[in-house]
């Protein structure tokens, strides 16, 4: 992890406890974590705390992975070893993972050129303006482009961490650490950094409640109609809803949470992937294996080889 001076100490607490805290109970060993200084041995954090490294910035050459929790000004360039180092070890696979606007020192180090990419809602338009070469996304939690991953703004950078989890140790491992941090286990990284608009007040059931009841029918269809009447609202008006408050279409979100319950089941039984199909709705195995192999990135007989075995 990296510091320098004037680094919020939110951003890099928040990775501390996601990747430094081991769960022994839940079978979590946690990550070693090192604290290498893009500065002095000793930075000064915003509000005046003192943090030290625990390493010298020649630890970056073992990394498996290098988090840059946020960078202090959009318009300074960071040091010139930090980029080189970070460069070298993009070369050798490490993985790259930026808060906020951590994303300006990869795109400083040109290793966001022609790559998808986010940072804070508030300088989007300067990361487009000072780097024109970065398909930057504008409306989303992170971006996951496989040795790289950028996040948005603060509570966002939870999300790219517990997916990284996620990503190494599977669905169960990444929603204890979720639980115990007291957040929710899974926001997609296509939801929205935030909403541009007030939700006006609506006298009824709300989304979240409609939410619920469709986790609790992942076994079979779902329609539009039947999802709205949950929500008590008209179709139209609730497609419009759903995609401000969620980010998504509703169908794309049900599929992530098919697929979220899929690995949850292939990671703690033995039940047959047809079987598994079935219970997330899918009556023919090979869509199921089709959807979650385009959604996860894997066939399932895979994923589930890898996680049980944690």
């Amino acid at each position: 992890m990296i510091i320098y001076d004037e680094i919020g100490a939110f951003t890099l607490g928040l990775a501390l406890e996601v990747f430094g805290r081991a769960l022994p109970d839940e079978g979590y060993p946690g990550y070693e974590v090192s604290i290498v200084s893009a500065d002095r041995r000793s930075v000064t954090a915003f509000g005046g705390m003192r943090i030290s490294a625990t390493a010298g910035i020649a630890e970056l050459r073992e990394a498996r992975i290098i988090l840059i929790p946020a960078w202090r000004s959009n318009d300074e360039r960071p040091p010139e070893r930090l980029l080189f180092e970070l460069r070298c070890a993009a070369e050798r696979g490490a993985i790259l993972v930026s808060i906020c606007d951590g994303a300006f020192v990869l795109a400083h180090a040109g290793l966001l050129d022609g790559r998808r990419a986010t940072t804070h809602w508030a300088d989007l338009t300067d990361l487009k303006a000072k780097f024109p070469d970065i398909r930057v996304e504008d409306d989303v939690l992170y971006v996951d482009e496989g040795n790289i991953i950028t996040s948005a703004g603060g509570a966002s950078g939870i999300d790219a961490c517990l997916h990284l989890v996620r990503r190494d140790f599977g669905t169960r491992i990444a929603n204890a650490v979720a639980r115990r941090m007291v957040i929710p286990p899974h926001r997609d990284g296509g939801q929205r950094q935030y909403v541009a608009t007030p939700i006006p007040d609506y006298q009824g059931r709300t989304l979240s409640v409609a939410l619920d009841w469709a986790r609790s029918q992942l076994h079979r269809p779902v329609s539009v109609a039947e999802f709205a009447r949950e929500a008590a609202m008209s179709e139209r008006t609730f497609l419009r809803r759903f995609q401000e408050e969620v980010g998504v279409p509703p169908k794309a979100w049900l599929a992530a949470e098919r697929m979220r319950l899929a690995q949850e089941i292939l990671e703690s039984t033995e039940t047959p992937l047809a079987e598994v199909g079935q219970a997330v709705g899918y009556t023919s195995p090979e869509t199921f294996r089709s959807a979650f192999r385009r959604i996860v990135g894997v066939p399932p007989s895979t994923y589930r080889e890898r996680f049980r075995q944690l």
